[in-house]
């Protein structure tokens, strides 16, 4: 591999030593330039507050984020918990109203993509790896990186806080779209939109901070030897995402600022002359088609804000755990930044039944059919890394493989709903639900679990517990699919979502009271099986069995720290320098079946040298 080592007299010793000849061992091999960057100093903590509440160190923060993302998933399971009573067992949930079946959703939509999803991948998986995956000490702005916690912290409060107060939280729909959204008739009209709004904006400032830190240590802060073709490919996603978010929030931050002054200072950017509840309002003039340009600019990078961080991930759990060198690497990193690219000119594909001129339909329809080509080319090299791979049926392995499948299913019916022709008869039906859940819901989920099982034992010292692992896996495999697969068979069939109730009467020509009551046990069951999964957390960072270090034989430098968990430095005196890519798997005549990133060529060919 012509990107393995630095210098050209390196890689000539190494091209001379994998073609049989002698293995020489001077020190040009192990050649790498000096640090450019002096030594980064730390803050270490020493009290529970400086350790904790104000603690500079990415791998806490990174926790501190997962387990606040992990709070508000729970909120947002319970909230769908409540819908799919409603419409399996109409009247189940007593207090239930049309007006909290609608609130239930908007919150369930916001919560699980902003504050779930988007935080939990470039918040929690972002701090934790980067600085320990490029071998860095800590974020270059570790002060910076700590208020960008306690903006998000803030942001879920000021969020939780709109279920407390008169008329509750908006109920206008994930989306937010004007007019409806301030009209009064709307339920949470009053405070719960405002609440939601200043919501949004403290969250994207707060990652703004983050985001710019994630950039600036992976641009500046890799260990020596680490080129951006040595990243491991999580890095790639998370960095690429990472700028989708910079480029793509500020567009959701405007919007959310116009509409906080559409709301209370009477300004006509959204609104446009309206009646309403037989009254004239006083807005004139503004377009709420804006609005929806505003929010799917942001809203479709933001499918691969959290997609490319996954796909990264279960590129590296694939390869590690089918002990194969991740196949097509390049194509790979190129695959990554060029969906990024695309994803801003796919937007429109939402708004196909909004209004907007039909000329634009042709354009956005033809990029999302685009967009799907480097897709494409990631699935087609995790399904070639699995061939003839050592596949080790490990939890993550499990879930990766199931995030493929699931993947590609979701995908597909995006085919469907890329096309103009097809998408306006299936808009608004349960197919867009079926869709949307399957490729931004419960795929990027399977890989957070995945990961979790897989780096468990680098932030705890201990393996969860398998077979409780093995439960959760098949529950949560087998039970998405019970809830989502129907749906596409509704959705073909008419029926609209967001409703409060649906009734049978002549428009369906099979019962949908049975299905829909399927789905909600399923519903109830698949979320139960998360809550399993918490509960083998708690249980086995205590108790699980004790790990070791590098307990998968992984090539990356996360497991090269001096301490397991890794202390706040991460480590040792010294940096470690890389000698090469982080997928080397199954090499011949080296000592194990792996070569870790800072292993030099000199001790490779050394021990070639002794077996022959």
């Amino acid at each position: 591999m012509s990107d393995e080592y630095d210098n050209n007299k390196t890689y000539q010793a190494q091209s001379s030593e994998t073609m049989g000849g002698s293995a020489p061992t001077s020190p040009d091999m192990d050649y790498v330039r000096p640090a450019e960057i002096p030594e980064q100093d730390l803050y270490h903590g020493h009290s529970f507050i400086t350790k904790w509440v104000f603690c500079q160190d990415a791998k806490v923060i990174g926790v501190q984020y997962f387990l606040t993302a992990v709070f508000t998933g729970i909120v947002g399971l319970i909230l769908s918990w409540l819908m799919r009573l409603q419409l399996g067992f109409p009247g189940a949930a007593g207090f239930m109203t049309a007006e909290h079946y609608y609130q239930f959703v908007t919150m369930h939509g916001m919560i699980m993509v902003v504050y779930f999803l988007t935080a939990l991948f470039l918040g929690g998986f972002g701090n934790y790896l980067i600085p320990l995956m490029v071998g860095a000490r800590d974020m270059v702005f570790p002060y910076v990186n700590m208020i960008s916690f306690w903006m998000f912290f803030i942001a879920v409060a000021v969020l939780m806080a709109s279920f407390f107060v008169p008329g509750g939280p908006t109920g206008a729909g994930w989306t937010l779209y004007p007019p409806q959204t301030i009209l009064p008739g709307t339920p949470g009209a009053g405070m719960g939109i405002l609440l939601m709004l200043v919501s949004l904006s403290l969250f994207v400032i707060g990652f703004t901070m983050g985001g710019l830190n994630y950039v600036i240590t992976i641009l500046q802060s890799r260990t020596r030897g680490m080129t951006l073709m040595r990243m491991p490919l999580t890095i790639w996603g998370i960095f690429t995402a990472t700028i989708l978010a910079l480029l793509a929030f500020p567009a959701l931050f405007v919007a959310c600022i116009m509409m906080t002054l559409d709301n209370l200072l009477g300004t006509s950017f959204f609104m446009p002359e309206i009646f309403s509840m037989g009254e004239k309002l006083d807005y004139a003039g503004g377009s709420p088609i804006l609005f929806q340009h505003l929010f799917w600019f942001f809203g479709h990078p933001e499918v691969y804000i959290v997609a490319l961080p996954a796909f990264g991930i279960v590129s590296d759990l694939i390869s590690v755990h089918a002990r194969k060198n991740i196949f097509g690497y390049r194509m790979m990193v190129w695959a990554i930044v060029i969906i990024g690219g695309l994803s801003f000119v796919v937007w429109a594909h939402h708004m196909y039944v909004a209004g907007m001129n039909p000329w634009f339909g042709f354009f956005f329809a033809t990029t999302t059919l685009i967009i799907a080509v480097p897709t494409a080319i990631k699935v087609y090299n995790w399904v070639l890394t699995l061939w003839r791979g050592n596949i080790k049926l490990t939890l993550p392995m499990l879930f990766s493989i199931a995030f493929i499948i699931t993947f590609v299913n979701g995908g597909l019916t995006g085919l469907f709903l890329g096309n103009v022709a097809v998408d306006v008869p299936l808009s608004d039906t349960y197919f867009v639900v079926a869709h949307f859940h399957m490729v931004m819901g419960i795929a990027p989920v399977l890989v957070i679990l995945g990961s979790v099982y897989h780096w468990f034992p680098l932030i705890t010292g201990r393996f969860l517990n398998e077979r409780l692992g093995k439960i959760h896996f098949w529950v949560t495999f087998i039970g998405s699919y019970s809830i989502y697969f129907p749906m596409h068979y509704l959705g073909f069939m008419g029926v609209t979502r967001r409703y409060f109730e649906v009734f049978e009467g002549e428009a369906f020509t099979y019962s949908i009271t049975g299905i829909n009551q399927f789905i909600t046990v399923a519903a109830l069951v698949t979320g139960a099986a998360q809550f399993l999964f918490i509960y083998n957390i708690i249980v086995s960072s205590k108790f699980g069995k004790k790990a070791g270090k590098n307990p998968w034989k992984a090539c990356s430098l996360e497991w090269r720290t001096k301490d397991v968990p890794p202390t706040h430095g991460n480590f040792d005196k010294e940096l470690p320098v890389v000698y090469r890519w982080a997928y080397d798997y199954s090499v011949p005549g080296a000592d194990e079946d792996y070569i870790t990133q800072d292993t030099p060529p000199s001790a490779v060919a050394n021990a070639r040298a002794e077996q022959t």
